[in-house]
């Protein structure tokens, strides 16, 4: 397992490079100027299909260790422990073993064509920029500088290059907005050849791509809100007017399907129970997407009533929605009802654990173990994150009474759905750099109610795709009725009802709300969740919309980091001068997972953002 970047670095340069023998890159990488069409093609399909990559140990470890728990969106487990926010093991993508070679071989394929046979490749060679791009965004974030300028350049360059500089974040984002604004340019090109299927985003639609090069060029900009606000604000000027279009449709989303066999993960993920916060602000305001990003617990009007009849009392926060016949038996919901019941977060800081009030979140097994029919099962009462967003190749047994029914959901298993770019996300940063005083076409709110409404409908979509339990009733009700309505799919109105919340009104605490759905839309991808949290400061303290919850253990509040452990590069790496320039420049201590050091010694594009929980920096 790759434990940092620099291991993974020191690798690549083996793969890739191959030593230094020329005859062996002879056998590898053909003459760029005898490159067939045929393999350019295929060069374009294997850099597209590895944007996303290293599935399992993001999540295993980058996700549900780290981003998902210091954002507080899940707990590390069911809540914290006071170890939590100690680094160890982390996957990222990999950029340099399939993805960074493929594109090169593409692009100098493409550069080495005649001037008329290369006039139709543009827009395929364009591909491979925000293809690379989306990638090393996601390792920047958290690693700060690395190689990519000269990136995979050993089999094109005399001598060989082999010791790439590691290009610090500022280049990086100067360089991803030149390269994409080409791209855009190319993409628009006319008499461009097409690939259709080889395509496995867009089927060859290059507007699309376009569109997906707009909202790369956003991400850069909200990454620099805080760093150079001007510059963000003209590059959102620059999409909402871009002759190209921005990302405004569902179809316009980038949806990655590696193929219908690709399930994901093929292992568990071990994903983590929602935080209390994050489900108390969904529930109270019936937002949908609380049924698409966790589970519902086992509490269902069977397990209820199995309680009854053992006399074991339920979890406070299940039984205040319970009705009973006057035989003290279940007779329904009150409050919101199915599904809304059935979803609860615990409580985040670690010295709740030790709290006897709270025994209700953190001793589940104790509590909510009952035995009937001489049959013995314990129920969980909050709500874990959907794993089936990380992988759907795993089953699902419904909660019955011991002794009942078996109902499983397990034997189809669709191909994983995959959101890497969305119109809901372009939307929502539209909505922020409006309010931050972008010369915008639309309101904030008009860009903020329809990016609300594309990722609740996205989100609903995903669902419906991964095939998630419950989604088109849950068949543990024998009544049909009941049935139905513990439905989790989407319902009519349920857009309209959801904007008409006070919450989703901008006419007051507009950029703290803005920045709470940016939290909701990213909780399918949590590096972006995670960046978010660091450069927006919500959850905010204190907040009364949705706040943060302080991180206590042992009576102190525990330092979060921002950034992830460097590596420290030996004598005896290829690379070894390069890589210690890279640490020395970003002033960071190497080797170290010591949280008040990776808090302490931040990213670039991080370092004016607020404190995590100070809210949004005006």
């Amino acid at each position: 397992m790759k434990k940092n970047i620099y291991k993974i670095l020191t690798i690549c340069v083996i793969v890739f490079f191959w030593g230094c023998d020329k005859d062996k890159f002879a056998d590898l990488n053909s003459d760029p100027s005898t490159i067939a069409q045929a393999e350019l093609r295929f060069s374009l399909t294997k850099t597209v299909e590895q944007m996303y990559n290293q599935d399992y140990l993001n999540w295993f470890y980058t996700n549900f260790d780290y981003a998902l728990p210091w954002s507080q969106l899940t707990g590390s487990g069911t809540g914290n422990g006071e170890g939590f926010v100690e680094m160890g093991n982390y996957g990222q993508q990999n950029l340099y073993a399939s993805l960074f070679p493929n594109a090169r071989d593409l692009q100098a394929g493409v550069n080495s064509l005649s001037e008329d046979e290369k006039a139709g490749w543009m827009a395929i060679k364009a591909i491979t920029y925000p293809a690379l791009i989306q990638s090393a965004i996601s390792v920047t974030d958290n690693t700060g500088s690395l190689v990519y300028t000269e990136a995979a350049l050993a089999p094109y360059t005399t001598p060989m290059l082999l010791t790439p500089v590691l290009d610090n974040q500022e280049v990086l984002f100067n360089t991803f907005l030149t390269e994409l604004d080409q791209a855009i340019a190319d993409l628009s090109l006319p008499n461009q050849l097409q690939i259709g299927s080889q395509d496995v985003i867009y089927n060859g639609d290059y507007a699309k791509w376009a569109k997906f090069c707009n909202l790369l060029k956003l991400k850069i900009a909200a990454r620099l809100i805080n760093k150079d606000r001007a510059k963000a604000l003209q590059i959102a000027e620059q999409v909402a007017n871009s002759s190209s279009g921005y990302m405004n449709g569902l179809d316009d989303d980038f949806i990655y399907r590696r193929g219908i066999k690709y399930y994901g993960t093929g292992n568990g993920t071990q994903p983590g129970q929602a935080g209390k916060n994050v489900v108390d602000f969904l529930v109270d305001n019936k937002d949908p997407r609380v049924r698409f990003i966790f589970r519902k617990n086992s509490f269902n009007g069977e397990i209820v009533q199995a309680f009854v009849d053992a006399g074991k009392a339920l979890p406070p926060y299940v039984d205040q929605y319970v009705t009973y016949d006057v035989d003290g038996n279940f007779a329904g919901w009150s409050g919101p009802g199915e599904p809304w019941v059935r979803y609860f977060g615990a409580p985040l800081s670690p010295d709740k654990q030790f709290d006897g009030a709270y025994d209700m979140y953190f001793k589940q097994s104790e509590l909510n173990k009952i035995s009937l029919n001489d049959v013995e099962k314990t129920y969980g009462s909050t709500s874990p994150y959907q794993e089936k967003n990380t992988r759907t190749r795993v089953g699902y047994t419904y909660p019955t009474k011991p002794g009942g029914r078996v109902l499983e959901l397990k034997d189809n298993y669709p191909p994983l759905t995959v959101i890497l770019g969305s119109s809901a996300e372009t939307n929502l940063y539209l909505a922020e750099f409006k309010l931050l005083g972008a010369n915008l076409p639309l309101t904030a709110q008009e860009y903020f109610n329809k990016g609300v409404e594309l990722s609740v409908m996205r989100m609903d979509e995903m669902a419906k795709s991964n095939q998630l339990p419950y989604y088109d009733n849950d068949p543990v009700y024998t009544d049909a009725a009941q049935a139905e309505a513990a439905a989790t799919k989407l319902r009519d109105g349920e857009i309209t009802a959801l904007l008409a919340q006070p919450a989703y009104d901008l006419s007051a605490d507009g950029l703290e709300k803005v920045y709470i759905q940016q939290y909701i839309n990213f909780s399918a991808t949590p590096n972006d969740l995670w960046t978010l949290v660091r450069r927006s400061g919500i959850p905010k303290t204190g907040s009364s919309i949705f706040p943060r919850e302080a991180f206590i253990a042992s009576g102190n509040e525990l330092i979060v980091p921002r950034r992830f452990t460097i590596g420290t590069p030996t004598e005896d790496n290829q690379n070894y001068m390069n890589e210690i320039q890279a640490i020395n420049d970003q002033g960071f201590t190497s080797g170290s997972n010591e949280a008040d050091v990776l808090n302490s010694e931040r990213i670039w594009f991080d370092k004016e953002n607020p404190k995590y929980g100070d809210g949004p920096k005006l």
